[in-house]
C-alpha cells in the first residue's frame, strides 16, 4: 500500500525482442521509480491490455451514468421505503376496542376541519374545544370498569412566558383566558399510579389562514382514538396518562406554558411525549429527544413502524429551521425530558390555507397511532417509570446523550454518544496510522501523489460550488420567481445538481491531469526517456490507474475530515461520516488493493464500487432526499420580513447544499469518470441536461406553483393611530399585501387592476414582530367594515421621577382586539412590570 523505489529492467521475450520498460524494486537503489499505493513491488512482466477489450469513450461514459443512474434510483428507492410507505388504515373493527384506528380517528379531522381556521380568541376555536370536550366526555363514560378517566376543562389564569432560547427568545409573550382539555386516564387499583403519569400533548388551536387538518387536527385526532383505545388497557397500568389537548401554541407556545405553571396535575408528570405537525401527513418521525436515553430505548424496542431522526434534531437545533414546539416548554420550563414527533409531509402548505384535509394521505394516523400505542403500553406497564428530568447541557454526560436513526423505516439504531466517539476515535486513529505508515514508506512521490488528489477535491469543490451558486444568483433575473421548483422538487436535479457536478467534472480533472503528469513526468526521469511518445501504452494505462486510485483514495481523506469535523461538533449526525468512510474503505481494501508484490495497479473495479455503496445508500440517501425535500418547502416561507431578504438568497442556500451533497457521495463515483476518454461524453449529457432544465423553467412548461402548493401572502388592514393629544382623525388606513415567498407581486397584481395598488421598495412598514420592506398598497374603499371606536388605545396615565429615575405608568386599551404587540426599548428602559386586567 505504499510507494517505494526501484530500479528498471528490460527483459527479452523468448523471441528475442525487448518488452517495454517496467519497474522493479532494486536492493540498493533509493530512488523512487513507478509510483504504486497497493502494492509493495511491481511485476517485472508487463501485462498489456488487448486493444479489442478495452472501451471506447461512449461506452466509458454510458458505464459511469448507469453507476450514477444506480445511486439516484436506488437513492429514491430508500427514500419511498423509509419515508412515504405508510401502513394499511384498519376499521373499527379489524383494530378492536383497544386498538388504533385509522377510520375512527379520520372522523375526529373531519369534525375539527369543519370549524375552518379555529385561531385563539375565535368563535370558532371555542367550538373546537367543545368538539374535544364532548368526545373526552363520551370517552370517560365509556371506560373500562377498572379505569378512572377524568376529563378538566381547564381556563388558564393571565401569565407571560418568556423562553430564554429559539424562535421566542428576547420576547415576553403575555396570555389570558386559555381554555384546555386535559383528560388523565389512571388505573383504579393501582398504589399512587395517578403520582406517576405520562404526559401526551399536542393542541387545538390554528393559525388564522388555515384549518389546520395537519396542524394540529391530525395529531389531535390520534390522541383522542389514543385515550379511547388506553381506557381500555389502563386497568393493568402502573402508571397514569394525561392527554393534553391545549391551545395557544400558535401564539408562542402560551398553551403549554400556561399548563405547565397553573395546573394542579403536572408535579406527577415524568416524562412528556409532544406530537406536532410541520406539514401534514406522511410519517410522523421522531426528529427530538431528551437527553436522557430509558424513553427513546423504550420508542425504539416497541416501535412498530420507527421513524427517527437524530439528522432532524441537530438541524432543528441549530436554528437553521425557524420553527418551535411545545416540547420546548416542557424541557426548559419543567426540566422534563421525553420524545417530539412531527408529520412533515407537504410541509411547503405548513401555515397555509393548503393545509387541508384532502392532502392528508391514507395510512398517516395509523402510522402514528400504533407507533405511540406501542410506546404508552411499554411506558405505562413498566414496574418503575424514571423522573427523567432534563439537565442543564453543561450537567450531561457523554453517556447519557444518544445517537438514533431508522434503517429504512424498519429497524432503529441507538447507541450512546460516549460509544460513538469510542468507535470513531478508534476509526480515525487507524486510518491516520495507517496512512502515515504508507507516506513514510512510500517517500517523498507518495506524499506528493496525495497531496496532489487532495488538492483535485479542493478544486472540486471550489468548481462545483461556484457553478451551482452561479444558477442561483441568476435565477431570479431569469424567471418570474426564483424559486421555480418550488412545487416540482425534481427540478432541482437539472437546476442544481447539474451544474454542480459540471463544476465536480471539471475540477476533479483537472486534479487528475496534474497528478498524471507528475506521475508521467516520475517515470520519464528515472527510466531517461525524452516525452511521451516514448513511453509505451501499456505503461501509459498503468499511470492513469494509478492517478485514478490516488484520486479515489481522497475520498477517503475527505470522508476522514468531515467526521473529525462533526465529533468537533459533536453533532449526532456524524454517524453519516463514519458510514462513508468505513464501507468504501472495506470494499477497496477486500476488491482493489494490489497487495502482491507481482501485481501491477489496475483499472478500478465497478463492483467494488458497488459494494462499497450498498450500506451507505441505505442508510443516508433517504435522508439526505428528506432533508432537501423540507428545505425546499420551507422557501414557500422564507422571508419572515418580506422584502428584506434577497431574493436569491433562498436558491443560494438550496444550491449550495446540492453542491456540498454532489461533492461528498460522489467523491469515489468522480474518478471513474476518467476511464477510456468518456469524460466529454460525460460533461456533454450533463450539460444537455442542465439547458433542458433551465429552458422548461424559464418557459414556465414546469409551473411555479400549484393548487395545493401557492405563494404564502399576507393581507393586512392597517390603520395608523396618531400620538395622543393630536387629531384622531388623521388615522391613516389602508391595505397592505405582502409575501413570505421571495420575489415581486407582478403577477399577483394583475389579478387586482381595479384596486389600485402600488407596489415598491424602500418605504418599510413596522408590524412590530416583522417588518415589510416590499409590498403592495392600496387605500382603494377602505372604509367599510371597521370603526374607530374599535381601535386600541395606548395613554400615559403617569410619569414621575422616583429616586432618580423615571417611572412611567402606561394604560393599553386593547378593544376588541384579539392579539397585540408592543416593543419596548431595552436599551433606554431598563425594566417594566406587565400586568392585565380583563374587562367584565
Amino acid at each position: 500500500k505504499v510507494l517505494f523505489g526501484g530500479a528498471m529492467h528490460r527483459s527479452r521475450a523468448r523471441d528475442g525482442a525487448e518488452t517495454e520498460p517496467v519497474i522493479s524494486r532494486s536492493r540498493g537503489s533509493t530512488e523512487p521509480a513507478i509510483i504504486s499505493s497497493d502494492a509493495m513491488a511491481v511485476a517485472t512482466n508487463p501485462i498489456s491490455v488487448p486493444k479489442g477489450l478495452k472501451r471506447s469513450p461512449k461506452q466509458a461514459a454510458l458505464n459511469w451514468a448507469a453507476l450514477l443512474f444506480v445511486i439516484i434510483n436506488s437513492s429514491w428507492l430508500v427514500y419511498h421505503f423509509q419515508f412515504e410507505r405508510l401502513p394499511r388504515p384498519l376499521t373499527a373493527a379489524q383494530a378492536g376496542k383497544r386498538g388504533f384506528s385509522e377510520l375512527r380517528a379520520i372522523e375526529h379531522v373531519k369534525a375539527l376541519t369543519k370549524f375552518g381556521p379555529h385561531p385563539v380568541g375565535s368563535e370558532a376555536l371555542d367550538h373546537a374545544v367543545k368538539y374535544v370536550l364532548s368526545e373526552a366526555q363520551r370517552i370517560e363514560a365509556a371506560a373500562h370498569w377498572d379505569v378512572e378517566v377524568e376529563v378538566d376543562y381547564f381556563h388558564s389564569k393571565p401569565g407571560a412566558n418568556s423562553l430564554k432560547k429559539g424562535l421566542f427568545s428576547g420576547r415576553t409573550l403575555a396570555y389570558s383566558n386559555l381554555k384546555h382539555v386535559v383528560m388523565r386516564v389512571t388505573p383504579k387499583y393501582t398504589t399512587d399510579a395517578e403520582n406517576n403519569a405520562v404526559l401526551v400533548s399536542s393542541h387545538i388551536d390554528t393559525v388564522f389562514s388555515t384549518e389546520g387538518a395537519g396542524d394540529c387536527s391530525s395529531c389531535v385526532a390520534v390522541m383522542l382514538e389514543l385515550a379511547r383505545g388506553l381506557s381500555h388497557w389502563a386497568h393493568g397500568f402502573k402508571h397514569a396518562v394525561i392527554f393534553l389537548f391545549n391551545t395557544g401554541e400558535e401564539e408562542g407556545l402560551d398553551g403549554a406554558h400556561s399548563f405547565i405553571t397553573q395546573h394542579p396535575w403536572t408535579s406527577t408528570i415524568r416524562t412528556v411525549v409532544d406530537v406536532e405537525a410541520m406539514g401534514i401527513g406522511g410519517k410522523s418521525s421522531l426528529f427530538q429527544g431528551g437527553r436522557d436515553p430509558w424513553i427513546v430505548e423504550a420508542f425504539a424496542h416497541v416501535a412498530k413502524y420507527p421513524s427517527a431522526q437524530i439528522v432532524s434534531q441537530d438541524i432543528f437545533h441549530s436554528g437553521a429551521i425557524k420553527s418551535a414546539t411545545d416540547f420546548q416548554v416542557y424541557k426548559e420550563v419543567a426540566g422534563l425530558s421525553g420524545l417530539d414527533f412531527a408529520y412533515m409531509d407537504f410541509s411547503s402548505v405548513y401555515h397555509t390555507k393548503n393545509d387541508k384535509l384532502d392532502l392528508l394521505k391514507p395510512g398517516s394516523l395509523q402510522h402514528l397511532g400504533d407507533n405511540m400505542l406501542a410506546l404508552l403500553l411499554e411506558v405505562l406497564t413498566s414496574p418503575h417509570l424514571p423522573n427523567l428530568k432534563a439537565h442543564n447541557d453543561e450537567g450531561h454526560s457523554e453517556e447519557q446523550q444518544i445517537v438514533y436513526f431508522d434503517v429504512v423505516g424498519k429497524y432503529m439504531v441507538m447507541y450512546s454518544q460516549k460509544f460513538a466517539n469510542m468507535l470513531y476515535n478508534s476509526i480515525m486513529l487507524q486510518s491516520l496510522l495507517i496512512w502515515s505508515a504508507s507516506l513514510v514508506h512510500g517517500g517523498i512521490p507518495a506524499v506528493i501523489c496525495l497531496s496532489l488528489a487532495c488538492f483535485s477535491i479542493l478544486i472540486t469543490w471550489i468548481l462545483s460550488l461556484s457553478f451551482s451558486a452561479l444558477v442561483a444568483l441568476c435565477l431570479p433575473h431569469l424567471c418570474s420567481s426564483p424559486f421555480p421548483y418550488i412545487a416540482n422538487p425534481r427540478l432541482l436535479v437539472g437546476l442544481f445538481g447539474a451544474p454542480a457536478l459540471l463544476g465536480a467534472l471539471f475540477g476533479h480533472h483537472m486534479g487528475y491531469i496534474t497528478l498524471q503528469n507528475y506521475l508521467l513526468q516520475l517515470e520519464l526521469k528515472k527510466n531517461g526517456l525524452s516525452g511521451e511518445k516514448d513511453v509505451s501504452e501499456t505503461q501509459l494505462d498503468r499511470i492513469k490507474w494509478e492517478a485514478q486510485r490516488w484520486l479515489f483514495k481522497a475520498g477517503f481523506v475527505q470522508w476522514l475530515l468531515i467526521l473529525a469535523l462533526g465529533m468537533w461538533f459533536k453533532a449526532g449526525s456524524s454517524f453519516i461520516a463514519f458510514i462513508w468512510l468505513v464501507s468504501p474503505t472495506v470494499a477497496y481494501g477486500l476488491m482493489e488493493a494490489t497487495l502482491s508484490p507481482m501485481r501491477p495497479p489496475k483499472e478500478l473495479k465497478t463492483s467494488s464500487f458497488i459494494v462499497g455503496h450498498i450500506t451507505p445508500i441505505v442508510i443516508s440517501a433517504g435522508i439526505l432526499l428528506r432533508l432537501m425535500g423540507t428545505l425546499v418547502a420551507i422557501l414557500v416561507r422564507f422571508d419572515r420580513n418580506p422584502g428584506k431578504t434577497p431574493e436569491w438568497f433562498g436558491s443560494l442556500i438550496i444550491a449550495v447544499l446540492i453542491a456540498v451533497i454532489v461533492c461528498v457521495v460522489l467523491v469515489y463515483l468522480l474518478p471513474y469518470a476518467h476511464c477510456s476518454g468518456g469524460l466529454k461524453w460525460i460533461i456533454m449529457g450533463t450539460s444537455m441536461l442542465f439547458l433542458l432544465t433551465l429552458s422548461g423553467v424559464v418557459l414556465e412548461i414546469f409551473p411555479t406553483f400549484t393548487k395545493d402548493i401557492g405563494r404564502a401572502l399576507n393581507v393586512v388592514h392597517v390603520v395608523e393611530t396618531p400620538s395622543q393629544g393630536e387629531n384622531h382623525s388623521q388615522s391613516e388606513s389602508y391595505i397592505s399585501i405582502s409575501s413570505l415567498t421571495p420575489g415581486k407581486l407582478t403577477k399577483e397584481m394583475k389579478y387586482l387592476n381595479d384596486e389600485n395598488f402600488i407596489c415598491e421598495r424602500g418605504k418599510p412598514i413596522d408590524f412590530v414582530t416583522y417588518s415589510v420592506d416590499y409590498g403592495c398598497v392600496s387605500s382603494v374603499d377602505i372604509s367599510n367594515g371597521w370603526s374607530e371606536r374599535d381601535q386600541p388605545v395606548i395613554q400615559v396615565q403617569s410619569d414621575n421621577v422616583v429616586e432618580g429615575q423615571r417611572e412611567t405608568v402606561l394604560f393599553l386599551d386593547t378593544k376588541i382586539s384579539i392579539r397585540w404587540t408592543m416593543k419596548i426599548n431595552s436599551v433606554q428602559i431598563k425594566g417594566f412590570k406587565l400586568e392585565m386586567a380583563i374587562a367584565g
